[in-house]
């Protein structure tokens, strides 16, 4: 059966005078792909800031594996997060960064190669990031989050910069790794793609949960598009 890996609970943020998120209460599943939909400012990487521990709640909580971020031991080997696609120096090579990363999080550097070639980027090991591509950055930071072979992953907008070929990879990547058991919380603003690639949904629209289910269930026989606006942009007119 299927776990609740990740849990909001009547989650808040206040900055200042913009409520960006508000009592927002989701979940997102072991073994299975939940898509995190929202438009521009709708919350959505506040909600994961708060998951991570990088920013606190005004109120409310969000848990992985029913502790919250800070609480988790070795974090590393329980979550692995691709907020962007900077999160590395650009004058070392792609090794090079990957041992930085291993070596402050205690994982042996054989992992090293065992994520370059998950993440096909096996050609690029001793290439200087500053001459990636986009959609290179984008594959070396997911290789990061998989160092600790963690059973949660959290991915914010991990398609921007791949091409055709890429998307369709990692789609596959993903669901792949929901079907070993794994929690995949992806966010991304490319619907379409979305729709052949998760199994459940959560939207938020200005910082409120107005939608929650199944992709067939959001759907109702709609495209995800479709499902996406009526429940966003009408809803809200």
């Amino acid at each position: 059966m299927p776990t609740r890996t990740i849990e909001f609970q009547n989650l808040s943020k206040q900055y200042k005078d913009v409520l960006a998120v508000s009592d927002f209460s989701a979940s997102a599943l072991s073994g299975r792909v939940t898509g995190f939909l929202g438009p521009n400012g709708a919350g959505k990487s506040t909600a994961l800031r708060c998951l991570l521990g990088l920013v606190s709640p005004t109120n409310g909580s969000a848990f992985i594996n029913g502790a919250p971020y800070s609480a988790l031991h070795d974090p590393i080997q329980h979550v692995g997060a691709v907020l962007d696609s900077r999160g590395f120096h650009p004058g070392l090579t792609a090794l090079q960064n990957l041992k930085v990363m291993a070596s402050a999080s205690g994982i042996d550097f054989a992992r090293i190669n065992e994520v370059l070639k998950v993440v096909d980027l096996e050609q690029a090991t001793n290439k200087r990031t500053k001459g990636f591509s986009l959609g290179m950055k984008q594959r070396l930071s997911l290789a990061i989050a998989m160092l600790g072979d963690p059973e949660i992953l959290v991915l914010d907008e991990p398609a921007n910069g791949l091409d055709p070929i890429g998307i369709v990879w990692l789609r596959e990547f993903v669901q792949k790794l929901a079907s070993e058991g794994r929690t995949i919380l992806v966010s991304s603003h490319q619907l379409a793609e979305m729709q052949n690639t998760v199994d459940d949904v959560l939207i938020i629209n200005k910082g409120v949960l107005v939608a929650q289910g199944t992709i067939k269930e959001i759907c109702n026989g709609k495209s995800l598009e479709e499902a996406f606006l009526d429940l966003t942009l009408r809803r809200s007119a």
